[in-house]
């Protein structure tokens, strides 16, 4: 389905979170540093498991607003939050204020309204995209993320460093901008049956579809492959998760620059928050440039042989990571750090299709997002963890989890391969 062809909604949307990620992914690599300067590695560990937990809950209440108010209302609500949050961050980043605990609320509340804006716009694509057409339109809004993540540090490196509150500011007012587009331009698009529903008595209180959505997650319990699954991304993911957590406050503290080439007396050098923002870049230009590619390749071998491969990788990468100190040495790390997000990517959305009984699919997506959100609330811990036993050991205990996710993994096929599988599905031959 070609982009011309596109729900004008969509057309919009597309231009406007592209603009609004590229400026969200000049300031949020550095945010690690930022905090952990302000407040130091322990406090900024917590604050930032803090803040994953509200946008938790705003995401699991996001669906809900959605459906009861619109999607087209909750997604402009959301891009003023966000401009709100964004300017208190930017305000208390100015030298007349000053202020690490504002520029966090600022940061938090913009994260909950970031979270309220999500499940609507989500939804919004199921609601004009024929299903055999969904795909390629969430695919296209996920490259523009990742050519958001190439230009955005690269950009941040340049001017957020030197100049904070007014790429804070920037952001603020894209947000504003796109709010009012949204409002003026989008059509509400939910259901009107759904909605009704939602707003009558019988659909109870919002707090009572909190706990019907958690509830939900009950059948991680009943299926034991689905568990392991659950467990060994929480694992893996405290890997790939510190991309934007630890890895930015290792180079910050350990490298003060670094050559790129050298000629003679000439030096190309990079500073720690240059060569972060470059290697970043790189890693969203790897995944955006080859996702197609090696997804298509990968259909080839065993899933299990896939998940293994993909977390030893990790493991391989996060250990290699803390050895390096040259900029060729953290861009082959990051190299090899991008080669298992694109092994972990595509092949285990199919494989939970794969897993999910036809009449619990859709329950099966929403619970496998828990390799997410619990692993995004425990990995800021590794920013107090470094500071209590050292990066060495830090870095050990990453790749540790994920070895320890390999074996899951292994362990998860041995049992789904078992013809006597009690959740086997009549007909669904497994892949491992």
């Amino acid at each position: 389905m070609k982009i011309r062809n596109w729900d004008t909604n969509l057309k919009i949307r597309l231009g406007g979170e592209f603009i609004n990620n590229v400026i969200f992914w000049t300031f949020f690599p550095f945010l690690a540093i930022y905090f952990s300067e302000a407040f130091g590695k322990g406090l900024t560990g917590l604050l930032l498991v803090l803040s994953q937990v509200l946008s938790v809950i705003a995401n699991l209440l996001g669906g809900y607003c959605a459906d009861r108010f619109g999607r087209k209302r909750m997604m402009v609500i959301a891009s003023f939050g966000q401009a709100a949050g964004y300017g208190l961050f930017a305000l208390a980043s100015t030298p007349w204020m000053a202020s690490p605990a504002a520029a966090f609320a600022g940061f938090s509340a913009a994260s909950v309204f970031g979270s309220l804006y999500w499940p609507a716009s989500q939804a919004m694509v199921a609601d004009v995209v024929e299903e055999r057409h969904q795909s390629q339109v969430f695919a296209v809004f996920y490259s523009s993320v990742n050519i958001a993540v190439v230009i955005g540090p690269l950009l941040g490196s340049l001017f957020y460093l030197n100049h904070p509150s007014l790429v804070l500011a920037a952001a603020s007012a894209c947000c504003v901008g796109v709010g009012l587009l949204l409002g003026s331009r989008l059509r509400e698009t939910a259901p009107r049956m759904d909605r009704a529903a939602a707003a009558s008595p019988a659909g109870g209180p919002w707090y009572r579809f909190l706990v019907a959505e958690l509830r939900q997650y009950r059948i991680i319990a009943s299926d034991r492959v689905f568990l392991l699954f659950i467990v060994a991304g929480v694992l893996v993911g405290q890997t790939f998760l510190q991309l934007d957590l630890l890895f930015p406050v290792f180079i910050e503290e350990t490298v003060e620059r670094t050559a790129v080439f050298a000629y003679g007396d000439w030096h190309w050098q990079l500073s720690g928050q240059q060569l972060f923002g470059a290697i970043v870049s790189l890693n969203g230009f790897l995944v955006a440039l080859f996702t197609v590619s090696v997804t298509r390749g990968l259909n080839a071998l065993r899933d299990r042989y896939v998940f293994v491969a993909g977390a030893l990788i990790y493991a391989a990468s996060i250990a290699l990571f803390g050895q390096m100190t040259s900029f060729w040495g953290f861009v082959f790390v990051i190299v090899l750090f991008t080669l298992a997000e694109l092994m972990s990517a595509g092949p285990q959305q199919t494989f939970i299709s794969r897993l999910a009984p036809d009449d619990m699919r859709g329950q099966y997506f929403a619970a496998s997002s828990l390799r997410f959100t619990l692993g995004r609330t425990i990995a800021p811990l590794s920013i107090p963890l470094s500071d209590w036993i050292g990066f060495p050991w830090t870095f050990a205990l990453l790749a540790a989890l994920a070895v320890a996710a390999a074996a899951l993994y292994n362990l998860m096929f041995r049992w789904h391969e078992r013809p006597a599988s009690p959740r086997q599905s009549p007909g669904a031959a497994p892949h491992g």
